[in-house]
């Protein structure tokens, strides 16, 4: 096995389990701080695909904005010690199926789909290039992904607020 898969295989794992401590922690610092492993590997996993440019888009947007955003809102609060309530049987059994038919419809989609190899040419990489792509609305622009990612990150402030909201007794 040569040191490149070694490599993704390790960035998949933790992806993995990082995931799943993030989903099942009651802590609300711990899942926010394993959903910054899980977003810092896959990063890495864009880096190890040469998409360098999404790697430190992924690195500067969420891992650096939104979960220090959430994080701060969570030691800005006093509800640092707090835990998240267990969750219910029927949630936990809504979850499932819900996962189990997102995987079963990936893996279907995934396997009916034939990939080629692309006929055209790259895109350059120098900052000119760059940067007239990140103006450009057409299939090789940014300014609509850029666009989603501002929805993205004004959700992840309302959802900040929401949590450092104290309580009504």
């Amino acid at each position: 096995m040569t040191g490149p898969k070694i490599i993704f295989f390790i960035l998949a794992a933790a992806i993995v389990v990082f995931s799943i401590l993030s989903i099942f922690s009651r802590r609300i610092l711990r899942a926010a701080i394993y959903l910054l492993f899980v977003l810092v590997a896959m990063a890495g996993l864009y880096y190890m695909m040469n998409f360098q440019f999404l790697a430190a888009v992924q690195l500067m947007l969420y891992a650096g904005g939104i979960v220090v955003l959430i994080i701060f809102s969570i030691l800005l609060t006093s509800q640092i010690d707090s835990k998240l309530q267990a969750p219910k049987g029927s949630h936990l059994l809504a979850g499932g199926i819900t996962a189990v038919a997102g995987i079963t419809l990936s893996v279907v989609t995934i396997l009916q789909f034939t990939f080629k190899p692309s006929q055209e040419t790259s895109v350059g990489t120098d900052m000119r290039t760059i940067g007239l792509q990140l103006m450009n609305t057409d299939i090789q622009g940014y300014a609509l992904p850029f666009e989603v990612i501002s929805v993205l990150l004004l959700a992840a402030l309302v959802g900040s607020i929401f949590i450092a909201q104290k309580k009504k007794v």
